[in-house]
């Protein structure tokens, strides 16, 4: 491997390693919103006003 494969090989470990924080953040972001939706959502209460 030559100077310029390393660099390459360099490059692609930091753009993977990116990749999959933001996967991470996106498989976060939407584990929360699923656990958000799936309790039973209540409107206004009766007594409050429009």
């Amino acid at each position: 491997m030559d100077v310029s494969d390393a660099k390459r090989l360099k490059a692609l470990e930091d753009e993977n390693a990116k990749l999959k924080k933001l996967l991470a953040d996106q498989m976060l972001e939407a584990s929360a919103l699923r656990e958000l939706l799936s309790k039973k959502w209540q409107g206004p209460s009766p007594s409050a006003k429009p």
